[in-house]
């Protein structure tokens, strides 16, 4: 069933959230749930721009207290149905020379807001028999030299996904974890390295595409994971950029 065709079954507005989509996979998802007939509203840092089609919200989430305002703001507008963490910074190197100010940025934006975010719409799209979504990444499952911290956070993503399905399945509610290999964003603004050829990588596109994959599955059935890799896989050095 085609996306924009189970809204329209559904006969009633869909709220979904995305973080992170002030470019990139978030963008991309956003996006994609606006066309589809969703009520989307998108938070990002800088969507100067840009020109989305869904409603952007300007929002540092490590800020507390202007996250916690929007919460309870988004919360009068009805129950959420899906819940996209798209939010995510990475910083590379050897681990003796990443900052601590940047491990605990890392730790706190790709592992502790999205925990925090799911326990605070939790008990309203386990009603909804909703879906949770998890952009994590393919190095959940690896060794990840040179990126140690960013690795550890999304292992940790990927294990309090797998947590939240068994303790909520019997209620209806859907969670879910994408995990893409290297895709064209900004994710590696902050290394030496970048993207290779075209066709050695994912688009953020293709990450919707999964995320509408697993939103139109017939009821009772659950993709728990998608693992989505290009066919090739090369990366470039970026020169005069050094790691960390």
């Amino acid at each position: 069933m085609k996306l924009e065709n189970l809204c329209k079954e559904q006969q009633q507005e869909k709220l979904a959230l995305v973080t992170g989509a002030s470019g990139g996979i978030g963008f991309a998802i956003a996006e994609s749930l606006q066309k589809a007939g969703y009520t989307v509203h998108g938070i990002g840092r800088d969507f100067s721009g840009l020109a989305p089609s869904f409603q952007a919200i300007s929002l540092d989430l490590r800020k507390k207290e202007e996250r916690d305002s929007f919460l309870k703001s988004l919360r009068k507008k009805g129950k959420l149905s899906i819940l996209v963490h798209s939010a995510g910074i990475a910083y590379y190197g050897l681990q003796e020379n990443v900052e601590e100010t940047k491990i605990r940025e890392m730790t706190e934006l790709n592992l502790e807001i999205p925990m925090i975010l799911t326990q605070y719409f939790l008990r309203e799209l386990k009603e909804n028999r909703g879906h949770i979504i998890f952009i994590s990444s393919v190095t959940a499952l690896e060794r990840n030299t040179y990126g140690a911290v960013y690795g550890a956070g999304k292992a940790g993503l990927l294990s309090f996904a797998r947590s939240l399905f068994s303790e909520y399945r019997k209620s209806g509610l859907k969670v879910h974890s994408i995990l893409p290999d290297m895709t064209d964003t900004k994710l590696y603004r902050n290394a030496d390295f970048t993207v290779g050829d075209e066709g050695s990588y994912l688009l953020p596109e293709d990450v919707a595409s999964a995320v509408e994959m697993l939103l139109t599955q017939r009821e009772g059935v659950v993709l728990e994971e998608v693992l989505i890799r290009p066919q090739r896989f090369q990366v470039k050095k970026r020169e005069g950029k050094n790691k960390v």
